[in-house]
Order: structure tokens, then sequence, then C-alpha cells
């Protein structure tokens, strides 16, 4: 059996939660095999960042290389890329490689507030990598910092997705976990809107939700699903995580991956 194949670009979080931890966990969960090239190391844990370290971005384009020219891929994500010398070379690889089912997570700022991207960095994103984007999956805060624009409402959020659209990605997701009410995600072709909600699910335990939802996504189309099939498989998976999220650490504990796993066997983490 071909299993499908998912590679991970992105920033190794030490509490296993959020970056690749929780990639590779989404691929594995989501029948997907993972591979990663890790752009930083952070030390990080359920409270905050207390330190990054950039990897030197000529080996993280040999994490790449290494990996895709031996076992190939089918979908590749990526997540916090930390700086414009390494959105650089990771463009540059990517496009060596004819990569077609690219998933741009934006990893701007964590969920405690501290700085996953350099400010000079953002308009790197935007002009070297988003053209080359199946879809870029930015959430409420970031469509913001990428458009200027105040997101805070739908109609925000499809403004916002035209501008981004703009860009050059093929398809914008535009995560609203942070709208009041009920969450809606809102995915945009370029002709039309697609929304999909769920139930909130009232937790403190939500770390890593936008990485593991954007690397469900990738997981997705690693397995040769539709962009909208992709992304309600997502939203499934992602609302499910969230409403079993681990009570872990004296912070924001991470969602559960392998909640559907622990269930099947008889474990319960409630």
């Amino acid at each position: 059996m071909k299993i499908p194949r998912a590679l991970t670009i992105a920033g190794s979080d030490s509490g296993g939660g959020a970056g690749i931890q929780a990639d590779l966990k989404t691929f594995s969960a989501l029948g997907v095999y993972g591979m990663s090239a890790i752009t930083a190391l952070t030390a990080q844990n359920t409270v905050g960042v207390q330190g990054v370290v950039e990897i030197d971005p000529h080996f993280v384009v040999e994490q790449i290389r290494a990996v895709v020219e031996d076992i190939g891929v089918d979908a590749v994500k990526t997540g916090m890329l930390s700086s414009a010398a390494i959105i650089s070379k990771v463009t540059a690889e990517l496009k060596r490689l004819n990569v077609s089912n690219l998933v741009v997570d934006p990893v701007m700022i964590a969920k405690s507030g501290d700085r996953l991207l350099r400010e000079d960095a953002v308009e790197s994103l935007i002009k070297d990598l988003f053209p080359l984007a199946l879809v870029v999956t930015p959430n409420l805060h970031e469509a913001s910092a990428l458009t200027g624009l105040e997101v805070t409402a739908p109609e925000d959020m499809k403004q916002a997705a035209r501008q981004i659209k703009s860009f050059g990605p093929r398809y914008v997701v535009i995560k609203g976990g942070h709208l009041e009410g009920s969450p809606m995600d809102l995915l945009y072709d370029g002709e039309r809107f697609m929304e999909f909600t769920n139930v909130r699910h009232d937790t403190p335990h939500t770390h890593g939700t936008g990485c593991t939802y954007a690397s469900a996504i990738a997981a997705g189309l690693a397995r040769r699903l539709s962009m909208q099939k992709a992304v309600e498989m997502a939203k499934e998976y992602i609302s499910g995580a969230i409403a079993r999220g681990l009570a872990i650490g004296k912070g924001r504990g991470p969602v559960h991956h392998f909640y559907r796993l622990y269930q099947l066997a008889g474990w319960d983490c409630d």
C-alpha cells in the first residue's frame, strides 16, 4: 500500500503542542506519513515562548532536499519560517522541486503573544511564498496583519480573503476561531465563498490549533481530497481535538491530536 506523504517546514515546539510536533501528530492521526524540515528551535511551553534559535537557511534546504528527493511528497505545509532569509531559501527550493500542494500557514505570533516571524520578513512571505501556495490559512489576527484591515466579522473576512487572494495563492482559508459566537472558517477560490461552521467548545486548552488545522488540510490534500473536502475534514478533526483539549501544564494546554485513537483504545483522558 502506498501511504500519502506530507512534509512540514516549520519551527519546533519543545512543549509538543504546536509547530512540527503538532504537524507530525496530525499527519499520523489522519493516515499520512509525516516528514519535517525544522526552521527554528523554540524553548516553549503552555505559558509562552522563552527563546528562539533559527536554523541556518542552507541547512533548512538540506533537510527539505534530503526527504523529498528520497521519499517524495504529496503535500507540503509551511508554518513558522522566522526570517526573510529562510523564506527566500525555502521558496527557491520549493520552486526547484515543483511542489504543487503547498499549504502556507502564515505563523506570525504565538497564542502567548510572542513573535514567531520577524517584522521585516512579512513582505518576503507575501511576495515570495504566497504566489507558490495552493492555499494560505491565516487566522483573524494574521489576516489583519497581512492586509492592514481590521478583521473582526464575517464581512471583514471576505474583504481580507479577496486581498490575500490577490497576493497569488489559488485559495484562501481564513480561520474564524476568534469570532464571536460559533467559529466560522471561510474558503475563497476567487469566485465564491464557502463557510464551514461548528460548535464552540468552552476550553482554554487550544494550544496548537492553527498549526493542527493547516496540517489537517495538507493531510487531506496529500490524500487527494478536493480543497473543499480537505477543509471539511480538517474542520471536523480540529473541532474534535479542541473539544478534548488536554489540561497539561500551567497555561493553555494543547489540543488532543490522537483523540480518535484514544477513544478506540478506551483510554479516558477527560
